[in-house]
């Protein structure tokens, strides 16, 4: 995706409502996991600020504010803002997030109301939002091993690699190397999220740039989409899901089949 396109859909996915309003335009999993990106990185900026309003938030919610009003008033998800309305009140995190998954535990119906609303409007930190970001992951994951299998490319996943020597593992480390686009690959990397450049960066950070330094140089695919001009780390490739239509070559490492 070109920059000037993803900076405006950015800007433009500022409410859940924004995520459905677009989708007849752009992939709901691109959009699902880019509200989540730019979520998650504000709830961070902010995070602090509206903990330490906690106090004045219970006031204002025992006078009869709703749950959804404050969030919207402090610019701050819903689950997150009853979670420090929650915890202020003498309810602790495992109390709150069991009223999360079940309403019916509280003892006010008014306030097991308003904990549905917020987990119906919270489409980032509700559990039906975390199944959907696990099963994006696994999604990723299966195009992963159907694109390596289908051109008979044998690797091992982080599971075949859990307890062996190395301290990071990337999703599919291959068993001989490939040439992927005339450049030779080790590993690949497989990611739900959509790689704008703080995504990217973060991910070559943690994870990429030190596969490179154990295993030599690897392809990353964000699944959902990627920004066409990141700055790639040297032996760090990026592709997304068109990858499915590109062909590998096996080198000389390979076994004679």
């Amino acid at each position: 995706m070109k920059y000037e396109e993803y900076k405006q859909l950015y800007n433009d996915l500022r409410t859940p409502a924004d995520v459905e309003r677009l989708s007849s335009d752009y992939d709901a999993r691109m959009l699902d996991s880019l509200f989540t990106q730019k979520t998650t990185r504000e709830v961070k900026k902010r995070f602090y600020m509206v903990k330490n309003n906690a106090s004045k938030m219970l006031k204002e919610w025992k006078k009869g504010r709703s749950i959804m009003e404050l969030a919207e008033k402090n610019r701050f998800p819903p689950l997150l803002t009853a979670m420090f309305i929650f915890l202020e009140d003498g309810a602790t995190k495992k109390e709150f997030w069991s009223y999360v998954r079940d309403p019916t535990l509280l003892e006010s119906d008014e306030t097991a109301d308003e904990v549905r609303e917020a987990v119906r409007n919270d489409i980032v930190y509700s559990p039906e939002a975390n199944d959907r970001q696990k099963e994006r992951g696994i999604w990723g994951e299966d195009l992963a091993h159907q694109w390596l299998d289908g051109q008979g490319i044998t690797y091992r996943t982080e599971d075949d690699l859990r307890g062996t020597e190395f301290t990071k593992t990337p999703d599919c480390l291959l068993d001989h190397p490939v040439i992927y686009e005339g450049k030779e690959i080790y590993w690949v990397e497989s990611k739900a999220s959509f790689g704008d450049n703080t995504e990217f960066r973060f991910n070559a950070r943690k994870q990429l740039v030190p596969y490179t330094k154990l295993f030599g140089p690897g392809l990353v695919v964000y699944w959902v989409g990627c920004l066409d001009d990141l700055d790639c780390p040297e032996n760090v490739y990026v592709c997304d899901i068109s990858v499915m239509g590109k062909k590998l070559e096996k080198t000389a490492e390979w076994p004679k089949e």
